[in-house]
């Protein structure tokens, strides 16, 4: 393959809207010991990067100029030595603590794994810290068959990966949103309930014996509710919760990465299987990351939202959910 010496890479120069990142050119590293050069296809978005890029995660000190994004999917197009499980060609699912909305990243093998041929590109790129944040909370919670689970903002990114994979545990999942997602949580399994008043009443109409545990990725009065519906407290989660885990997930120590990456390929496995098969709703050149994360922090995505480097079709197009939703 032709050697590679510099990468397209998203950066931002200080805290702000979606309006300060830009997408510049730096010098690729060429990989070392245990590292290999991925030419990068798809990146995920998630909420957490625009917390940080905003100045609203506090505990991100990293110094200026930041780079964006933690999940993405490539190929292999450079190795150093020992890393005789990424041969070149390898097609890997990666994460980073920040820096993988990039055309190419150089990074350490303990961070990838491989992606099976059944599991689209689309979906790769989108599943690390979507996915392993769901699996940490399920595993906490010790979610399994005969359980009834409410899970709050299930149509998004981790919400729907959690009620997939609780599904797939044999739980029984009732999903709270918006009228407009009701088509899409029935398609994949789950029963939706409105937000609002009287939902406690909803969902003790559609779990007559009683709810198992309570995840709030809503963040506003789930604790109330999950309360009202008599789930103990070690069954609850809150969207404070979810983001401590999605913190530690994105932490650098050796434990969290090789913890990140067990659980990626625990995820990559269930995505190989079609157990997780998460709706990309956004789907962006690498070019529009402005315009992605303005996306995404609309609220109004199902799923999970991505950046391509080489989309078929690379103009900006109207996204089909805004043109149903503007009828």
């Amino acid at each position: 393959m032709k050697k590679v010496s510099e990468a397209a890479v998203v950066e931002y120069e200080e805290a702000g809207g979606p309006d300060v990142l830009r997408l510049v050119t730096r010098p690729l590293p060429e990989p070392g010991p245990g590292e290999v050069t991925v030419e990068v296809i798809t990146m995920g978005l998630n909420h957490i990067d625009g917390f940080v890029r905003s100045g609203a995660e506090q505990e991100w000190d990293d110094a200026f100029p930041r780079r964006s994004g933690s999940c993405f999917a490539g190929t292999v197009i450079a190795a150093g030595p020992g890393t005789s499980g990424f041969p070149v060609g390898s097609d890997v699912v990666g994460h980073l603590r920040s820096g993988a909305q990039a055309s190419h990243v150089t990074i350490s093998v303990d961070r990838l794994v491989r992606k099976p041929r059944s599991v689209t590109f689309e979906t790769a790129g989108g599943l690390y810290l979507a996915g392993t944040t769901a699996l940490d909370i399920l595993d906490e919670l010790k979610i399994g068959a005969g359980d009834t689970i409410v899970i709050s903002a299930a149509a998004g990114g981790v919400g729907s990966m959690e009620a997939q994979i609780a599904m797939h545990r044999g739980a029984r999942v009732i999903g709270t949103c918006g009228d407009r997602n009701f088509d899409y949580l029935r398609q994949i399994g789950v029963k939706p309930v409105r937000y609002g008043e009287g939902i406690v009443t909803r969902i003790r109409a559609l779990a007559p014996n009683g709810v198992d545990a309570f995840i709030d990725n809503f963040g506003q009065d789930g604790r109330e509710v999950a309360e009202a519906l008599g789930v103990p407290g070690p069954k609850f989660r809150s969207s404070a919760d979810r983001r401590d885990r999605e913190v530690a997930l994105l932490s650098d120590s050796p434990d969290a990465v090789a913890h990140g990456t067990s659980q990626l390929r625990a995820v990559v496995a269930l995505a190989e299987k079609r157990a997780v098969s998460p709706l990309v709703s956004g789907f962006y050149p690498l070019a529009d990351v402005a315009e992605a994360y303005d996306d995404l922090q609309r609220l109004h995505s199902r799923g999970k939202v991505l950046l391509a480097t080489h989309p078929v079709n690379p103009r900006r197009i109207r996204k089909a959910r805004e043109v149903i939703e503007s009828r």
